[in-house]
Parts: structure tokens; C-alpha cells; sequence
């Protein structure tokens, strides 16, 4: 097995993941950052990051000052020995696992391996799919066998998008290998960047599966929630009155009702559910918590309209503007935003719907959603919906935007109270 000194690192992926470890480990380990989208990589080589998590300063210092390069030519990774594959783990309109990207990154890389390489996945998946998916790509591409002539690792990544404070080297870094010897080598890899630490996992299966259960756990969580608050709002009770109150026990998790989306909480729990469906279980509780989630887009507009009624605001043609569209706040991400089922439900209702982001790339949710983001919001609005609460939005002036009795509905608990007229 390689020493560090020997170690040359290929990142595959260069999205919210990829990227800020490829520059972390650009600054110890000769690597290059691969992804196959020329237009990311020109703009990275620009020093500039779309999805700002890598501040652009300190992309072109490492960038000029490292032996740190990125490249969309799969020539420039033959001569890496630790390839690390970052790829996005989708699903379907089925919500069945999409693992298409995995497949395609493993045949980039192995293309290029070589005797005494290993390969090590990121990204979110069920156990066992490492081994029983991605390995026969690679064996069957490279034509070397696994385990004796390259070998594998699984490091799950825990990036928290738009997260300035809880950045990759500040997270514990999950670790495996497929070998105890190679296990050792992959952990030590990583802690030469990872400055919160590393827990070295016994396989790649067991690294999989804490990985899928880390999000599912936060999704039931958010699903338990959103479910107090339907329930609280029909007995006329507010709900983040009652989570304060129930807060004051030390015990007691301090979860918000909310939307659950992007590509993790509103992802993960599906592959997991695929998973134990194969070997003959039905997961209840993982499914009950992602239907009820997956529904509140839906529930929030159709309380908004009721909101509407009870003003005696016709319903009908009537103009509504939505502040936030991306997943999360402080965040560009629109991947899986469940945001847009509250535009697309009031959309049902023939209602006039203006989305106002200043995170959101208008191109992007033009391609991804079919409509475009307003450059600035009008005024007379009937309703106003937060639904992302970005820090931009805390000190708008609603009341010189919407109509004199609009309704303003408070998605994320985010404004003064005495403002809105309903929140979830």
C-alpha cells in the first residue's frame, strides 16, 4: 500500500461536495479536481464558485499557489493513484434510487486505474452498493480484479450546503476501507485534512449505512413536527409557542416544522426504504415520515387560500408573490426544493404567482422549473408566501408590498409574528 508522500488524489465531482474537499485536499496532496462540465470547470478556473462554498479568494490561492488543478479531460486523472467519487445520488419521479451517475463516474475512473489504486465513494447510497454495484463497473472497465489488484473505500460526505460554520474540515469524517490495511490508509488520508477528526468505520457497508440513517433520522424527526403542527393548527394552538414550552426540558430535540427537501434529508430515506424492500421488509415508519413531508408544499398553499377566504380575497386571478425558492436559506441550491410545490399548488388554484430569490440562479430554475424569478417584487400583492428565509428577506417591507388586507404566511417562523397573518 502507498505512503501519504506517494498519495495523488482525483476528486470526481466538483458540485457542493467535491469541490471544497478537492481544495482542501489540494493544499496537502497533488490532486485535481475532474468533473465533466466544461462551463464549471472554466468558471472554477476563473477563481469564481457558483454554488458558494468555496469563497472565490481563496479558490485562486490554491489554485495558484498549490500543485491544485481542475480539468473536464479524463487524461488528466490517469496519473492519480485515490480517487475519490463525489456524484449525486438522485431518484426518480418514483422516488426509486437513480444510480446512473455512480455508474458513469466509475467508468470514468476505471478507464485510468491502475494496479495498487483505490477508489473511494462519497456519495449517499444503501448498503451495499459499493461493492455490489460500483465495484463490478470498475473491475469490468479496468480489467483488474478487486482486492488484489485495486481496492475501495467508503467516506460519506456530510456537507451541510450554504453552512459556513460546520465546513468539511470541521466535521467528523466518516471512514472504511476494503481491507483493514487499505481501511488504515484511507482514514489516514483524510485526517491529514480533516481537522475535527476521523471514526474509522469496520466496513464499507456499516460507513453506507450510518450515512443513510443520519438523514432519515432527521427526516422522521421533521415529519414528527410538521405533523404537530397540522394537528395544532386545527385546534386554533401555536405550534412554535408549544415547541418553546416543550424545549425547556433538557431532553426534548429542538426540531421545526418546515419544508424538507434537497439532496439529502428529501433523498437519503428512499435509497434506504429501496434497500430494505429488496430483502423483504417494509419500512413503515421511513415511508410514513417521507409521504407526510413530502406533502406539506401542498398543505402550506392550501391553508394560504384558506387564509385568503376568510378576507374575502378573491382566490381567482388573484396575485401572490413567494420569497424563496432554493432548498434552504443563505443557500443557491434549488435541488429537490420543496418550495415548488407551494407554486405549483397555487398555480392549480389560477392564482398569479411571482417568485422573488436573490440566491437563485433565474437560468437555472428557468431549465429546472419552467418559470422565471421576478428581478424585483411589484406591489399590490393579495398574498405574500415566505417560504425560504433568507437573511435578505428579514427586513422587507411586506406591508408596502401586498394589498391593503393581503394575507402574509410565515412558511419558516421567520418574521415578527404580529406581521403575518398565519404561519405553518
Amino acid at each position: 500500500m502507498k505512503n501519504l508522500n506517494e498519495t495523488k488524489i482525483a476528486v470526481i465531482g466538483l458540485g457542493y461536495v467535491g469541490l471544497p474537499l478537492a481544495v482542501e485536499f489540494g493544499k496537502k496532496f497533488n490532486t485535481i479536481g475532474f468533473d465533466i462540465n466544461q462551463n464549471r470547470i472554466d468558471e472554477l478556473n476563473k477563481g469564481v464558485d457558483s454554488t458558494l462554498e468555496v469563497e472565490d479568494d481563496y479558490l485562486k490561492d490554491i489554485l495558484d499557489n498549490y500543485p491544485f488543478k481542475v480539468s473536464a479531460n479524463p487524461a488528466d486523472i490517469e496519473e492519480s493513484n485515490f480517487y475519490v467519487i463525489t456524484v449525486p445520488t438522485p431518484t426518480d419521479k418514483h422516488n426509486r434510487p437513480v444510480l446512473t451517475p455512480l455508474v458513469k463516474a466509475s467508468e470514468t475512473v476505471g478507464k485510468v486505474l491502475k494496479k495498487g489504486d483505490v477508489v473511494v465513494y462519497e456519495s449517499t447510497v444503501y448498503p451495499g452498493v459499493t461493492e455490489d454495484e460500483c465495484i463490478p463497473v470498475l473491475e469490468r472497465v479496468s480489467g483488474l480484479k478487486y482486492n488484489e489488484d485495486f481496492y475501495a473505500g467508503y467516506s460519506p460526505e456530510r456537507i451541510n450546503p450554504g453552512d459556513k460554520e460546520h465546513t468539511v474540515t470541521k466535521i467528523l469524517k466518516v471512514t472504511s476501507g476494503s481491507t483493514p490495511e487499505v481501511a488504515t490508509y484511507v482514514d489516514q488520508v483524510y485526517k491529514e485534512v480533516i481537522v475535527a477528526g476521523t471514526h474509522l468505520a469496520p466496513s464499507i457497508k456499516v460507513a453506507e449505512a450510518a450515512k443513510v440513517i443520519e438523514n432519515s433520522q432527521r427526516d422522521i424527526n421533521i415529519a414528527f413536527v410538521n405533523e404537530l403542527a397540522k394537528i395544532f393548527n386545527r385546534m386554533g394552538i401555536d405550534t412554535d409557542a408549544v415547541l418553546e414550552a416543550a424545549g425547556t426540558k433538557w431532553n426534548f430535540l429542538p426540531f421545526k416544522p418546515g419544508l424538507v427537501g434537497g439532496h439529502c434529508i428529501g433523498v437519503d430515506p428512499y435509497y434506504l426504504a429501496q434497500k430494505a424492500q429488496e430483502i423483504g421488509y417494509h419500512p413503515e415508519i421511513i415511508l410514513a415520515g417521507r409521504r407526510l413531508n413530502d406533502s406539506m408544499g401542498e398543505y402550506v398553499a392550501q391553508e394560504f387560500v384558506k387564509c385568503m377566504i376568510k378576507k374575502d380575497i378573491p382566490v381567482l386571478n388573484a396575485r401572490v408573490l413567494m420569497l424563496g425558492i432554493t432548498f434552504k436559506e443563505n443557500c443557491p441550491d434549488i435541488r429537490n426544493t420543496k418550495a415548488i410545490d407551494i407554486y405549483r399548488e397555487l398555480q392549480s388554484y389560477e392564482i398569479e404567482v411571482d417568485v422573488y430569490d436573490p440566491w437563485a440562479s433565474k437560468a437555472e430554475v428557468q431549465h429546472e422549473y419552467g418559470f422565471n424569478l421576478v428581478d424585483k417584487p411589484g406591489e399590490g400583492y393579495h398574498g405574500i408566501i415566505l417560504a425560504v428565509s433568507h437573511e435578505e428577506f428579514k427586513g422587507m417591507n411586506l406591508e408596502g408590498l401586498k394589498a391593503e388586507k393581503g394575507v402574509v404566511y410565515d412558511v419558516k417562523g421567520f418574521l415578527d409574528k404580529k406581521t403575518v397573518d398565519a404561519r405553518l
